[in-house]
């Protein structure tokens, strides 16, 4: 249905925007922290808060300060964190079996978080390339990233992040079949109630660069991820692909990267009325932190809106750095 509007002067349109509390009653989309998630970074050690140089403001964590961290989140009202692993590199391999070592870092480091935070829900990725010595989601055979085997491995490594208290496991391999082959996986074994979040839609994009660096993958990649990952130029494609997982029994979605694709998240939305999310990655976050650090924006405003664009497009949530920040301000 078309909006109608009476002509001028019965219709100043102005006038809802003439006070704060006039715009604050028509306001069509809010902010809150139930609508965050916060991506984390995970190290060996134990007392270090590292800095990333690429992504100012983040740091990597050893085990006992990722479980001061969900304490922080939970505190502020944030529901739920995500862990990313920094792999020593000795522990990468051909065959990738750290990947669903029960006690590797990221396993270790989810149930130190519910220990800690018992009400904040754990999202774990799901991908090998933090575990693989080619930097590849997925095993590398003759030059080509191999689909059914990787998947294989990744059950192995979806069962062992459920097992160890994963609330919400995030497949971001982009392989054929995986959300089919993890669900069935998951019902077998007795975890019923473990959700998927689906990276359904994950571009291959130039945004990734400072996240490979903090999870140490730049330097092993070898090549790039073009053959799994979508081409930044289509979105019908995309749809196609949510469709899919959630067929195969993905409970959300996600698209990847954030701001620049705010027209799938809306198309996703619009099409398909299903919990949908974006991850506002590492590219996006720098870029904000070195304009506002040179004094070209005010990045706490930018920040803001950034995130309120993801909600106008339809997104129910955003996995954002900025996270913690968000939540103080939007607490008072």
């Amino acid at each position: 249905m078309k909006p109608t509007v009476a002509p001028f002067p019965a219709a100043r349109l102005r006038r809802t925007r003439s006070s704060a509390a006039l715009r604050n009653l028509v306001r069509e989309n809010t902010l809150t922290p139930d609508d965050l998630i916060w991506p984390v970074f995970v190290r060996d050690g134990e007392g270090i808060e590292e800095p990333i140089a690429s992504m100012p403001g983040v740091v990597r964590r050893s085990v006992d300060k990722i479980a001061e961290a969900a304490i922080e989140a939970q505190a502020l009202g944030i529901p739920a964190i995500c862990v990313f692993p920094y792999t020593d590199a000795s522990l990468k391999t051909e065959d990738c079996a750290e990947a669903w070592n029960p006690d590797n870092l990221s396993n270790r480091a989810v149930r130190a978080i519910k220990a800690a935070a018992p009400d904040l829900a754990v999202m774990t990725d799901v991908a090998l390339d933090p575990y693989n010595i080619n930097g590849h989601d997925g095993y590398v055979v003759d030059g080509e990233i191999v689909n059914d085997a990787t998947v294989e491995a990744l059950v192995k490594m979806t069962l062992a992040q459920a097992e160890a208290g994963a609330d919400i496991i995030g497949p971001s391999d982009m392989m054929d079949g995986r959300i089919g082959a993890m669900r069935s996986a998951l019902e077998q074994h007795g975890h019923h109630n473990v959700t998927i979040l689906s990276y359904a839609a994950k571009y291959a994009s130039a945004f990734y660069g400072p996240f490979r660096d903090a999870v140490g993958a730049s330097g092993a990649l070898k090549g790039d991820k073009k053959t799994y990952q979508m081409d930044p130029a289509n979105s019908d494609e995309a749809l196609r692909l949510i469709e899919r997982d959630l067929n195969e029994g993905a409970d959300m979605v996600m698209v990847k990267p954030g701001m620049p694709y705010l027209d799938i998240c809306r198309r996703v939305k619009d099409g398909f009325g299903v919990p949908t999310y974006a991850y506002q990655v590492s590219g996006e976050y720098a870029m904000v932190q070195a304009a506002a650090q040179n004094g070209w924006i005010d990045g706490e405003k930018i920040m803001l809106e950034s995130l309120m664009c993801f909600k106008r497009a339809g997104c129910d949530g955003v996995l954002t750095y900025f996270a913690p920040a968000v939540a103080r301000i939007l607490n008072g």
